[in-house]
């Protein structure tokens, strides 16, 4: 067998045992609660759900933790509730334009681990008026 051949072959075999010995991805799920500081109230004196409409208005964002790079965006389901699989790592969930939007939430940092989940909810107040 040639050394090239030999070569290919022992390549072949690290990057398989390489790519098995990689770390599982975890998990960031949490959920999204979206605050007017304006009390709503409709005609029947009742105020007005939130829907998946709403939650769809407010997407976010896993930023690197120097919020450098944008590792992931996420949008709420019809309940408010998110979830992620993300490679382990040190991030931060912010809400994308919220300064030119004004809106105001909390960049919140965050951990994830291998086969964990990590919890992160995150408060948007519209500061609708």
């Amino acid at each position: 067998m040639s050394s090239f051949v030999k070569y290919l072959i022992a390549v072949c075999i690290f990057s398989v045992l390489a790519g098995a010995a990689a770390e599982p991805p975890g998990f960031m799920e949490g959920h999204l609660k979206i605050i007017s500081p304006r009390e709503v109230e409709l005609a029947d004196g009742n105020a007005p759900a939130i829907t998946a409409e709403n939650y769809a208005k407010y997407p976010l964002i896993v930023l690197s933790r120097d919020r450098e790079k944008e590792i992931a965006r996420v949008t709420a389901d019809q309940n408010g509730n998110y979830r992620v699989a993300l490679v382990p790592g040190n991030y931060i969930l912010d809400v994308p334009d919220r300064r030119r939007r004004h809106v105001r939430a909390t960049p919140q940092p965050f951990t994830v681990t291998s086969n964990k989940t990590a919890h992160v909810d995150m408060n948007i107040d519209t500061g609708i008026r």
